[in-house]
């Protein structure tokens, strides 16, 4: 992505701040020229792709989904809402992850990758609502779910919708302070700071209500689903699969963003790095046992062994030996060694067992018994990585104007003070 220089944050006393409405725009329209390279291999790339898209996406609302998709009455599902939602928002499940081991069990330790993490997981759930309208056949009615028309307030869709909704406003308040450090709002960045401890806390509660709930959702499939697959222990195992989904996710990220904004990171923080993903690789670690151990039982209890030796039995065990076994046993070895190249290359296994997990529950196994079975079509799969390039557009823009892996050199950190603090004393005892 082409790396970045230094933030250059606007000054306590610069005009260019919200002291005028004129110097508001001017300053915000500054903020929207390119930084960097522009034709770097991947702007070019990704640019294409986003273009592409872009032109799917107006053709598929000009003249209907299929017009670009391969989806039916008898699949109305497809890789949008299997990748994209289901898939992704499970990914998203390290923002909140995190936020209970940072607020909540006072691990400070993760602190500096947390703003950044808040940010991915709020993007991701836009991004993935965009990909929700994409896939609704009258966008206009995606209001429905979220008043209960036609569906109702027991609903588990009039749950997730509001779920959904409320934690990506409480995702909001989290980086909020960020915007108003960016923009030089000391004293609304005073009041933002009040509101996020509240909107954690708020924020955790719904995470695990609606990343329960997706799992939920396919509890109504019970006859559409592969039995393998099926559980009645769905809405937990969406639940835990989504917090190691999340810590990998949070281990590759915060890899790649170590080094392409290198250049912003403190010191500081560049020396607990590989303390904070070995970290994460205990907490991920821990979430796959649990997660072993739940489809052990339910592979027990259900009485499904017949179902092994079949096709679909040996896809399973290509998920279950390839997306948990094998996670469980590199995530050893690489805490037991302090290996952290393997621990990286263990999140993205990790990851692309999630993925196959979620396919297969939405997409792969859902109507398997059907002679005309559905496979996403090319436009749908660029629509898909057009989705997931303008969100790292998005995030890449943010990281490059915001205190997000830095801080405001005028809204220090009390971690950072008191960094700087023992720095002073270590100095005064050695100068002694």
């Amino acid at each position: 992505m082409g790396r970045n220089n230094t933030v250059a944050f606007p000054q306590a006393k610069s005009p260019t701040g919200a002291d005028t409405v004129k110097g508001f725009f001017r300053f915000v329209l500054s903020e929207l020229k390119p930084k960097g390279k522009i034709l770097t291999p991947f702007n070019v790339i990704s640019g294409m792709i986003i273009l592409g898209g872009l032109i799917l996406i107006v053709i598929r609302f000009a003249y209907g989904l299929g017009s670009i998709t391969n989806l039916s009455q008898e699949y109305p599902w497809g890789i949008w809402i299997g990748f994209d939602v289901v898939t992704g928002v499970a990914f998203a499940g390290g923002a909140y992850t995190l936020c209970f081991v940072v607020h909540i069990l006072n691990f400070k330790k993760y602190e500096p990758i947390l703003k950044a993490t808040v940010l991915n997981g709020f993007l991701a759930y836009c991004f993935y609502a965009g990909a929700l309208l994409l896939d609704l056949g009258r966008p206009w009615n995606v209001v429905n779910p979220i008043i209960g028309n036609a569906f109702g307030y027991s609903s588990v869709l009039f749950l997730v919708a509001w779920h959904f909704l409320l934690y990506t406003i409480c995702q909001f308040v989290e980086v909020f302070p960020a915007v108003t450090e960016w923009l030089y709002w000391p004293k609304v960045r005073k009041y933002a700071k009040l509101c996020t401890t509240g909107a954690v806390i708020f924020g955790i509660t719904l995470s695990t209500l609606h990343q329960s709930g997706l799992g939920a959702l396919f509890m109504m499939a019970s006859n559409k689903i592969h039995p393998l697959w099926y559980s009645g222990n769905i809405p937990i195992l969406f639940f835990v699969s989504s917090v190691f989904a999340g810590l990998s996710m949070v281990i590759a990220e915060s890899s790649i963003s170590h080094r392409v904004f290198r250049a912003q990171i403190s010191p500081h923080h560049h020396a607990s790095f590989n303390d904070i993903v070995l970290g994460m690789a205990k907490g991920a670690l821990g979430a796959l046992f649990a997660y072993f151990f739940l489809k052990m039982i339910d592979l027990i209890h259900g009485s499904h062994w017949s179902l092994i030796n079949t096709p679909m039995g040996h896809w399973y065990l290509v998920e279950i030996i390839g997306g948990i076994v094998i996670p469980i046993i590199l995530f050893t070895i690489a805490i037991l060694k302090n290996n952290v190249r393997l621990v990286q290359f263990t999140a993205v296994i990790t990851a692309l067992g999630v993925i196959i997990n979620r396919l297969n529950v939405s997409v792969i196994a859902f109507k398997w018994y059907l002679p005309n079975r559905y496979y996403p079509s090319w436009a749908e799969i660029w629509v898909t990585a057009a989705v997931i390039c303008m969100e790292i557009w998005a995030f890449r823009w943010i990281v490059s104007r915001m205190p997000i892996v830095n801080e405001h050199p005028a809204f220090p950190e009390e971690e950072t003070i008191h960094h700087k603090e023992t720095e002073v004393v270590q100095w005064k005892v050695s100068a002694s």
